[in-house]
């Protein structure tokens, strides 16, 4: 039973809740993390650097497609990152992500 885990970059901490509480509600994840980075990127022919926050967001395969758009339609970066990563655990909690997703 395998899950994704999509990671996700954000521009304030209340950004990332944001987005996340609203994939939650709609039950397209199961869960996420959030946490503080630094970030380091090209950017219109500039390196740019700053303070950036991190979204680990845990799915079912089966709601890619769904999360991503999500995320799309609503993320205020002109090109966010929307990055999708095969995952596996323990079977409980591969078990519990995706019931809470379907």
């Amino acid at each position: 039973m395998a899950f994704i885990i999509i990671y996700s970059t954000h521009a304030s901490e209340e950004e990332a809740k944001r987005l996340s509480k609203a994939l939650l509600e709609r039950r397209l994840i199961a869960c996420a993390n959030i946490f503080p980075m630094q970030s380091m990127y090209w950017w219109q022919d500039a390196i740019e650097e700053g303070r950036e926050w991190v979204s680990i967001l845990k799915t079912a395969e089966s709601r890619w497609a769904e999360v991503r758009q999500a995320i799309e339609e609503t993320h205020p970066y002109e090109v966010p990152c929307i990055m999708r990563l095969e995952a596996s655990a323990n079977a409980a909690y591969e078990q519990w992500i995706v019931q809470e997703v379907t």
